[in-house]
C-alpha cells in the first residue's frame, strides 16, 4: 500500500469535453489500460507468501518451523515441517501465479487491440491503452467497444445502431442504442473535429442500466441516458460504423466497476472446522503440558541421578526449566494433530465434486445446448443441507415462452371456444386456429382459437381497433425487416415479443421505428405517429406509457401495466368497466395467465407543451433526476380510460410438479417469490403440487395496513397452534417452534406484496416467520426484488438453516447472492441471474438431481472424509504421547522423521482421497427415490461435535493399542543367548507398520 501517496479527492460529477485533451487532463482521469492481474515477476513472491500467511494454519505451521530450529527444544528435523508447509505453499503459489499468468495475457491481449481514433483531423490506429477520455473513436460492425462512449452518429438512419451486450449482462438479444437528433448528422471527418461540446455526467459507478447527463453545446443543453451510452465489453453488430466520445475509460468503466471481489460464502462446515481447530490446538496444549509436568517431575527425582556421570548445561539443570523445554518440544512432536494437508485435500474434494456436476450428462438440457455448472467450488457439501428453497415463478417454473391467449376488451371477453351448446370447450392442439390469411404480414406460428375477435377487428369496431393500437405502439420493440415482407421484432422481454405479435396477427402491425416516430401497418393502411416521449418501465412504476401524435393532429397517451397500478390512475367514469374487468383479470389468473391493463388518455395540446418543458427541464438535471421524472409521470399518468387487460400464457416447465413433490419429501421448504398477482401465483402454486385441495387451510394475507396485516397474522398462527396449546400442559409461554415438529396438519401461505410490506416491519417479522414455519407452503405475490431479498435474509438471519434461492432473471440476482447457495437459471430473461450465481443450469427440475444426489453425496463424503481424517491423525499423533511414558518425558519420536513426514503426503492421501470422491452409501437412483435419506444432512448428523469427539476418542484408542501392544509382546521376547530379540528401530517400524494397515483397513469399516 503506498501510504505516502495523497488521497484522491472523491468525484462528484464528471466534466468531459470533446476533442480538448488539455482541458480533459487537468481532471487526471484513468487512462484506458486495464489491470486485473495481481502481481509482477518482482511482487509475486512476497505478496503471494503474505496471502497465504494470512490463513491461520499456514502462519500456524510457520511458527512450528521457527520452533524446530531451536536446537534446545526440537528433536525434529526441520524438513519433517517444512516439505509438507512447502508441498502446500507450493501448489497454491503454482495455482495462483498459473491463474495470474491467464490475467496478464488477457490484460495484453486486451490493451493491445486496436481502434480508430481522431487524431490532428484524421483517423489514426491507437491502441486501446493509449486512448484518453474526451477521444472520439470510430467503431465498425462486430467489433467491441474500447471504452464507455456517448454515442454521437452511426451509419443508420436517424443515428441508431445496434449492439449485442452478452459480455455485460449475458443477453445475446440484439438491444439499440440512439443518438441525439441534435448529432445524429455529424458523420463526416470535419463535422466531428469540430465538435466541441460538453458532457457533465454522474461520477463512475457500476450501474449497467443507467447513466444520468448532460450535454452542453451551441448554447443549448440536452438531456443523456442509457440509451445513448455504448459501454466497454459491448459488441457493435448490424450496423456499418458509428463514432463515439469517450467518457469513461479502463478501470473506470461501469465493466471494470462491476469486477469487484464477490461475498465468500463459508460452509457450515468450514465454520465448523474453524472451531475444532482451535480445540484441537488447546488439546495440544493440555497434551503439552501434561507431559511437560510429567519431565518436571521425572527430572527432579529421577534424572537428577544421571547428572553425576551425564554433565549437561548447567542452565538446563533445573527441572522447571528442562519441563518448560519439553512443552514447546512436545509442541512441535504432536503437531500433526492439525494436518497442514488436511486444507489441501479438502480443495481437492470440493473441485472433483464440481467437476462431477459439470460432467453430468442428466443434467444437460439438449433443447437449449446448455450442461450444468459449478461456478464455485466451496459450497459442495452445502448442497447437502438446504432446507429452504426460495424460487421465482416466470422462468424458473414456468417455460418464460409467452403466448397471447386471452383478452377483455370494453367489458367483452375473447379467447374461449364455445360449442353449439354455447358450452365452453377445451382447446388443445386439434383446436381449429383462426384463419389470419386476411392479413399478408402475420406470424404464421402465431396461433389463436376465437374468431369472434377478428370479426370485431374486422367490422372496425373502434375500442378493439384502439386495444390492438395501443399494443402496437406501447413498447421497446425494435422491428427489423430480414426480406421484403419478412419481419423479425427484437424484443428485450418475452411480453412485449407475444403483445406485438398478438397485435401484428390482427391487423395492426409494427412495420419501422425511428427516435422520432412509430409507423404501423394498420388493416393494410400505412400510418404513422409522432413518437413524443416514452414513459419507461420500472419494478416500482409497473408500467409503461408512451405519448404519440396520431396523423389528424391529435395527443394520445397509451399505458399498460399491472392492474392494481393501471385502476388506481383511471378516470371515476370508467369505475364500471373497471369492475367488469377486474372480474376477467381474476378470471384469467385463476387459468394461470399472466395479465396486464390498458388504458389511454386524451391530452390537451396546451397542457402537453407545458408538460414538456417540465420534462425537458427535469431530464437535463444531474441529481434526483429520475425521482424527478417519477413525480413528473405520475402527474400526466392520472384519469386514464380503460381499454381492457391482456393474457398471456407461460406453461409450466417439464417436471416441476414431480420435483418439487419429491423436494417436499426431503423436507425441503419451497417458497415461491414472484412479482405476479395473487390469482396467477395461487394457480401456478395448484399446477406444481405446492398447493393442493387437501390442505387444511390456505390462508391469504392481503391487509393494507400495518394493524391489518398484525391481525391476519395472529389470527393465522392462533388458528394452526390453538389445538397444539389446548392439549399442552398450559404454559402460554411455552416456544412456537416446538409446535413446528409435531403439527401434522398442512397449511398453506399465500401473502400480497403490499401486506409483506408490512409484515418484513421490525415487530411483525418475527410472527410472520414462525407462521411462515409452521405451514407446508408459502408464496409471496407482487414482490419487489428488494422484499426477495428481505425474505431470504428474514431466515438466514432468525433459522439456523441453509437456504437456497434460483431464479432466472436480473430481479433475482439480489436473492441469489443473499442466500447462501444461488442457483441461476439459463432461460429467456438473459445470464444475469446465472452470472450472479454459485451454480447454474437450464431448467429447473435439474435442482432435484443438484441437491439429492451431488448435494448429498458431496456433503456424506466430506464428513466421512473429516472424521477419517482426524481419526487417522489421533491415532498417529498420540502415540507419541503414550511414549512420552516411558522415555522418561524426554520429547523423543517413536517413528522415523521422514515417516512422520510422509505419513499424511504420501502413506495414507491415496485411499482417504478415495474415498473422499468415489464413496456411496446408495446409488443415485435410490437417492431419488428415497428422499428422505436427505434428511441427515438437514440435521446435520454425520459431522458434528458429536461426531468428532467420537472420531477422537476412537484415534485414541487406536493409538493406544498400537503402542501398547507391540511395547508389550517386545518385552517379553527375547534370543536364545537371552538378549532382547528387538532395538527400538524395529519397535518404530512395527508400530509404523500397523498404523498403515490399520487406518487404510479402517477405510472400508
Amino acid at each position: 500500500m503506498a501510504f505516502w501517496r495523497r488521497n484522491k479527492p472523491v468525484e462528484k460529477e464528471r466534466h468531459v469535453k470533446a476533442n480538448a485533451q488539455i482541458f480533459n487532463a487537468k481532471f487526471c482521469y484513468a487512462d484506458n489500460r486495464i489491470k486485473t492481474s495481481k502481481y509482477s515477476i518482482f511482487t509475486f513472491l512476497p505478496i503471494n507468501l503474505f496471502e497465504q500467511l494470512q490463513r491461520v494454519a499456514n502462519a500456524y505451521f510457520i511458527v512450528l518451523l521457527i520452533l524446530q530450529v531451536i536446537p534446545a527444544i526440537s528433536s525434529l528435523s526441520w524438513f519433517t515441517t517444512i516439505v509438507p508447509l512447502v508441498f502446500v505453499l507450493l501448489i497454491t503459489a503454482v495455482k495462483d501465479a498459473t491463474d495470474d499468468y491467464f490475467r496478464h495475457t488477457s490484460d495484453q491481449q486486451v490493451n493491445n487491440r486496436l481502434s480508430q481514433v481522431l487524431i490532428t483531423g484524421s483517423l489514426q490506429n491507437e491502441k486501446w491503452m493509449n486512448i484518453q477520455v474526451g477521444d472520439i473513436i470510430r467503431l465498425e460492425n462486430n467489433q467491441f467497444v474500447a471504452a464507455d462512449i456517448l454515442l454521437l452518429c452511426s451509419s443508420e438512419p436517424n443515428g441508431l445502431c445496434y449492439i449485442e451486450t452478452a459480455e455485460l449482462d449475458g443477453e445475446t438479444n440484439l438491444k439499440v442504442r440512439q443518438a441525439l437528433v441534435i448529432t445524429s448528422d455529424l458523420g463526416e471527418i470535419s463535422k466531428l473535429m469540430d465538435f466541441d461540446g460538453e458532457v457533465i455526467c454522474e461520477p463512475p459507478n457500476n450501474k449497467l442500466d443507467t447513466f444520468t447527463g448532460t450535454l452542453y453545446w451551441r448554447d443549448n443543453k440536452y438531456p443523456l441516458d442509457n440509451g445513448k451510452m455504448l459501454l466497454r465489453g459491448c459488441v457493435l453488430r448490424n450496423t456499418e460504423w458509428c463514432f463515439g466520445m469517450v467518457i469513461f475509460a479502463g478501470p473506470q468503466t461501469k465493466l471494470m466497476q462491476n469486477c469487484g471481489r464477490t461475498t465468500f460464502k463459508r460452509t457450515s462446515i468450514d465454520k465448523l472446522m474453524n472451531t475444532l481447530v482451535l480445540w484441537i490446538f488447546a488439546f495440544l496444549i493440555c497434551m503439552g503440558v501434561i507431559l511437560a509436568i510429567g519431565n518436571t517431575i521425572w527430572e527432579s527425582q529421577i534424572g537428577i541421578n544421571f547428572q553425576v556421570f551425564l554433565q549437561g548445561n548447567e542452565s538446563h539443570s533445573s527441572p522447571v526449566f528442562s519441563g518448560f523445554l519439553t512443552f514447546w518440544s512436545y509442541i512441535i512432536i504432536l503437531n500433526t494433530v492439525v494436518p497442514i494437508s488436511l486444507y489441501v485435500s479438502v480443495e481437492v474434494l470440493r473441485l472433483g465434486h464440481s467437476y462431477f456436476i459439470n460432467w453430468d450428462q442428466r443434467m444437460f438440457c439438449r433443447q437449449a445446448d446448455t450442461a450444468a455448472q459449478a461456478r464455485t467450488t466451496t459450497l459442495n457439501e452445502e448442497l447437502g443441507q438446504v432446507e429452504f428453497i426460495f424460487s421465482d415463478k416466470t422462468g424458473t417454473l414456468t417455460q418464460n415462452i409467452m403466448v397471447f391467449r386471452k383478452c377483455s376488451i370494453n367489458a367483452k371477453t375473447y379467447g374461449d371456444v364455445y360449442d353449439e351448446f354455447d358450452q365452453k370447450v377445451e382447446i388443445t392442439e386439434k383446436t381449429a386456429s383462426v384463419d389470419f390469411s386476411f392479413n399478408p404480414l402475420c406470424d404464421r406460428g402465431f396461433k389463436f382459437h376465437d374468431g369472434s375477435l377478428v370479426e370485431a377487428v374486422k367490422l372496425e369496431e373502434p375500442v378493439v381497433q384502439d386495444f390492438f393500437r395501443l399494443l402496437a405502439l406501447c413498447h421497446t420493440v425494435m422491428p427489423e425487416e430480414k426480406s421484403e415482407g419478412h419481419l423479425v421484432y427484437q424484443a428485450q422481454s418475452p411480453d412485449e415479443g407475444a403483445l406485438v405479435t398478438a397485435a401484428r396477427n390482427f391487423g395492426f402491425v409494427l412495420c419501422t421505428r425511428t427516435p422520432e416516430t412509430i409507423t404501423l401497418c394498420e388493416m393494410g393502411q400505412v400510418v404513422t405517429y409522432q413518437l413524443l416521449a416514452i414513459l419507461d418501465f420500472n419494478n416500482v412504476r409497473k408500467r409503461m406509457s408512451v405519448i404519440v401524435r396520431n396523423p389528424k393532429g391529435q395527443i394520445k397517451l397509451y399505458s399498460k401495466g399491472a392492474d392494481t397500478v393501471i385502476f388506481e390512475r383511471l378516470d371515476s367514469s370508467c369505475h364500471d368497466l373497471m369492475y367488469t374487468t377486474s372480474e376477467h383479470l381474476s378470471e384469467f389468473a385463476g387459468e394461470g395467465l399472466r395479465t396486464l391493463a390498458l388504458a389511454y388518455k386524451d391530452l390537451d395540446e396546451s397542457y402537453f407543451e407545458v408538460w414538456t418543458k417540465k420534462l425537458l427541464f427535469v431530464s437535463t438535471e444531474i441529481e434526483n433526476r429520475d425521482d424527478n421524472l417519477a413525480v413528473l409521470y405520475e402527474e400526466i399518468e392520472q384519469d386514464l380510460k380503460l381499454l381492457g387487460a391482456t393474457a398471456i400464457e407461460d406453461k409450466l416447465q417439464e417436471g416441476v410438479p414431480e420435483t418439487i413433490t419429491c423436494l417436499n419429501l426431503a423436507d425441503i421448504k419451497i417458497w415461491v417469490l414472484t412479482g405476479d398477482k395473487l390469482e396467477t401465483a395461487m394457480n401456478i402454486g395448484y399446477s406444481c403440487n405446492m398447493l393442493r385441495d387437501d390442505m387444511n387451510e390456505v390462508f391469504v394475507l392481503s391487509g393494507h395496513t400495518l394493524l391489518e396485516v398484525q391481525q391476519q397474522l395472529r389470527s393465522a398462527k392462533e388458528h394452526i397452534l390453538g389445538l397444539s396449546r389446548v392439549s399442552s400442559t398450559g404454559d402460554a409461554d411455552t416456544d412456537d417452534s416446538v409446535f413446528e415438529e409435531t403439527i401434522i396438519a398442512e397449511y398453506a401461505l399465500v401473502i400480497n406484496g403490499h401486506s409483506l410490506a408490512h409484515a418484513l416491519e421490525p415487530q411483525l417479522e418475527h410472527i410472520l416467520l414462525d407462521l411462515a414455519c409452521l405451514c407446508k407452503t408459502v408464496i409471496c405475490c407482487r414482490v419487489t426484488p428488494m422484499q426477495k431479498a428481505q425474505v431470504v435474509e428474514l431466515v438466514k438471519r432468525h433459522k439456523r438453516a441453509v437456504t437456497l434461492a434460483i431464479g432466472d432473471g436480473a430481479n433475482d440476482v439480489s436473492m441469489i447472492k443473499t442466500a447462501h447457495i444461488g442457483v441461476g437459471i439459463s432461460g429467456q430473461e438473459g445470464m444475469q441471474a446465472v452470472l450472479a450465481s454459485d451454480y447454474s443450469f437450464a431448467q429447473f427440475r435439474y435442482l432435484q438431481r443438484l441437491l439429492l444426489v451431488h448435494g448429498r453425496w458431496s456433503y456424506f463424503r466430506m464428513c466421512n472424509f473429516l472424521c477419517y481424517f482426524f481419526y487417522k491423525n489421533f491415532a498417529f499423533t498420540l502415540v507419541h504421547f503414550w511414549y512420552g511414558f516411558f522415555c522418561g518425558f524426554s520429547a523423543q519420536t517413536v517413528y522415523d522423521q521422514w515417516f512422520i513426514t510422509l505419513f499424511n503426503i504420501i502413506y495414507t492421501s491415496l485411499p482417504v482421497l478415495a474415498m473422499g470422491l468415489f464413496d456411496q452409501d446408495v446409488n443415485e437412483q435410490n437417492s431419488l427415490c428415497y428422499p428422505s435419506l436427505y434428511r441427515l444432512g438437514q440435521q446435520n448428523l454425520l459431522f458434528n461435535k458429536r461426531q468428532f469427539f467420537l472420531c477422537a476418542l476412537k484415534g485414541m484408542s487406536t493409538s493406544f493399542l498400537l503402542f501398547f501392544v507391540p511395547c508389550g509382546a517386545f518385552a517379553v521376547m527375547v534370543r536364545e543367548d537371552g538378549s532382547h530379540f528387538s532395538d527400538r528401530q524395529a519397535f518404530a517400524v512395527t508400530i509404523a507398520t500397523s498404523l498403515v494397515f490399520v487406518v487404510t483397513v479402517q477405510v472400508r469399516l
